[in-house]
């Protein structure tokens, strides 16, 4: 087989860890190549190795025939390699256009009439309604990721990587960048695709590779392989389903809000019950996180009642509301969920230091034991709690946000896109977590854009769409056509 891109017995070792272990690899022109494999796998890292950010302690990178020890950035992308990061790689401050031309003259002088003209071009392209001149931190995050696509299209780039790009988007953004990806592929540039949504691996990949703890595992035709196959190879072993079913009888109310305004949201009132999951499905924009920020405290309401075991209670900001036993699992957890450049017991004493505290005093013997007991609860893997929350894989430090959240003693817990950029085998971790606790009787709220998430762990679903509720559905009426259907009134 023709190869664009070929890694032959690449190997990174940071101090303690084995990152890549002697991995080989082939890409093949115009084709898009899933990769798959739990946070830790090795993924991306295995990135930074093609886009030059870290040299590999040994093994050789081939291009188009050219072997290199290493690539630098500036080689990488003379080579045609672009990388859509997770995490956004954009100038808040600047345009669409000029993100999207950014290092560009077109002359002696900054041309900005140029630069919106490519820009509207490739827009105009793709069939995507956005304004070259609009300032990317007014943009959705929707709006962010197509600006990074066509950053990377006008470079006219050979070799396209993805990292989880569709995790912001809605299931009709989506479509759009898929018809893009089919696109530039139909064009022969090659699309390394990196995401934890299997239907999209199957609907989108030519070829997938597992990894595994650094390692090559196996590269499928994505036509001859099933999803099952797929899980085993990635954790080793056979999950069960991937949905726990509930087992307990739904308790008293546990939460109320009524006549909320505020923040976009227009008279939203709704209830959840102790041992009760229900489901927040709407489209991006909808006002779903800002729901959640409102009943939090974190955001100021103009009107709306809260009321928890019945009794109303007054939130005027986030520490009223963990005072009260609400809790939050925020989308962005690297921002706003945990303290990145904390230890792991700092992060999970955060909200209780009251409870852990003696004569105005916290007791480093109290932390410690709570930190230790959580991070066996919540099968944290890390070698000690000493050690700093950025070291952890995406889906521990989901868990250190929840025990946070936990530690503060919460009635109510709102899971705020639980399982986004998260691996199959954390995600079964956390939806069996949300499951023990509902049968324990916490009453939670989830926000989901993922859909098969949304509809296989709700107990009911309330769907909103331009800021209120649009409708609910139980149980019995649950399926994508019935979510969409209300997502779009």
């Amino acid at each position: 087989m023709q190869s664009v891109l070929s890694l032959r017995n690449i190997t990174k070792l940071y101090p303690g860890v084995m990152a890549l272990d002697n991995l080989s690899i082939d890409f093949a022109p115009g084709e898009v190549h899933a990769l798959l494999g739990e946070n830790g796998a090795g993924k991306s890292t295995l990135i930074k190795v093609i886009s030059g950010a870290i040299a590999p302690n040994e093994g050789n990178i081939l291009i188009d025939g050219r072997k290199f020890a290493r690539m630098t950035p500036f080689e990488s992308r003379a080579h045609g390699i672009e990388v859509i990061y997770q995490e956004f790689n954009l100038v808040d401050s600047l345009s669409a256009a000029e993100n999207i031309c950014f290092g560009e003259r077109y002359g002696r002088f900054v041309d900005f009439a140029k630069m919106n003209e490519i820009a509207r071009g490739i827009f105009k392209q793709f069939k995507i309604d956005l304004d070259p001149a609009a300032i990317v931190e007014t943009l959705t995050p929707a709006q962010k990721q197509i600006v990074e696509i066509a950053k990377s299209i006008s470079k006219k780039c050979k070799i396209l990587i993805m990292d989880e790009p569709s995790a912001p988007l809605t299931v009709r953004e989506v479509d759009t960048m898929f018809e893009i990806v089919r696109h530039l592929k139909s064009q022969g540039v090659t699309i390394i695709y990196i995401s934890h949504r299997m239907e999209e691996i199957f609907e989108i990949s030519d070829r997938v590779t597992v990894m595994r703890d650094g390692r090559y595992i196996n590269t499928l035709k994505t036509a001859e392989t099933t999803r099952d196959e797929l899980i085993s190879l990635m954790v080793g072993r056979k999950l069960s389903s991937n949905y726990p079913e509930p087992r307990n009888e739904l308790g008293g109310e546990a939460l109320r809000i009524e006549h909320f305004s505020g923040n976009g949201l227009n008279d939203v009132s709704l209830t959840v019950r102790k041992g009760e999951i229900l489901g927040i499905g709407g489209l991006v924009g909808a006002g779903r996180t800002e729901l959640a920020r409102l009943i939090f405290g974190a955001d100021k309401r103009n009107s709306g009642d809260v009321y928890v075991d019945g009794k109303k209670i007054s939130i005027e900001n986030t520490n009223d509301a963990i005072r009260c036993g609400i809790g939050l699992i925020p989308e962005d957890r690297k921002t706003q969920g945990c303290f990145l450049e904390q230890s792991i017991e700092w992060n999970i004493a955060f909200n209780n230091l009251k409870g852990l505290s003696s004569t105005g005093v916290v007791s480093a013997g109290k932390v410690e034991r709570l930190a230790e007991d959580f991070r066996q609860k919540l099968n944290i893997k890390a070698v000690s709690t000493k050690q700093s929350v950025k070291t952890l894989s995406g889906g521990n430090q989901q868990k250190i946000v929840i025990a946070k959240t936990l530690a503060g003693n919460s009635k109510v817990i709102m899971f705020d896109e639980p399982t986004r950029g998260i691996d199959v085998g954390a995600k079964q971790e956390i939806y069996h977590l949300m499951r023990s606790l509902a049968e324990q009787g916490t009453g939670i709220i989830m926000i989901s854009s993922d859909m098969e998430e949304l509809l296989g762990m709700s107990d009911r679903i309330l769907v909103l769409a331009e800021h209120r509720i649009s409708g609910e559905l139980k149980k019995e009426e649950f399926s994508q056509n019935a979510v969409l259907d209300l997502a779009s009134r």
